[in-house]
């Protein structure tokens, strides 16, 4: 489901005595959050802060205009910030983790078979793997294309054909 706003880390401590935090990203890199001239410390976008960053290592150093000292800083301790969908640029066909969460997944030759909706997305190195969660039971797909045949973030809509014994009624 495409949101406005989707998280993209947290911030997680101090750095320095002049009011650089640290943010520990939620993104693919730390040098992406460096492209975010605006994060915002709600998921509406009424708390906006103007900031520049630079990766330190596997987190983010942030300075947030107006926040110059440390103790100031640490008041934004373990908030999570947020960026504004419409500042991303994807590639056409690709989408964030976030907007694949909650959408319904259905068999792509039967769309009247529904699967259940993403709950998780694991990101193992090969390739995505999908939680399908429907009732109390959790099933894996891996995003792979002969697996995934269509994902429609907008409409929350997820067409499959899955691997052969990964639902229970497969032979």
């Amino acid at each position: 489901m495409i949101k406005d706003y989707l998280e993209i880390g947290k911030i997680t401590s101090t750095h320095g005595i002049k009011g650089e935090m640290r943010v520990q990203p939620w993104c693919d890199s730390p040098e992406y959050m460096k492209k975010f001239k605006t994060l915002y410390l709600d998921k509406k976008g009424e708390k906006p802060l103007k900031v520049s960053s630079r990766p330190n290592g596997n987190m983010v150093i942030m300075k947030a205009q107006g926040i110059d000292t440390v103790e100031e800083a640490a008041r934004y301790r373990d908030k999570i910030l947020y960026m504004k969908r419409s500042d991303a640029r994807l590639p056409e066909g690709t989408w964030f983790i976030q907007e694949l969460i909650d959408c319904t997944v259905i068999d792509a030759d039967d769309e009247s078979r529904v699967y259940g909706v993403i709950s998780d997305v694991s990101q193992t190195g090969a390739n995505d793997v999908w939680h399908i969660k429907q009732g109390d039971k959790e099933y894996l797909i891996p995003a792979i294309p002969s697996v995934v045949i269509s994902t429609d973030v907008v409409e929350g809509i997820i067409k499959i054909r899955p691997l052969k014994g990964i639902f229970d009624d497969e032979n």
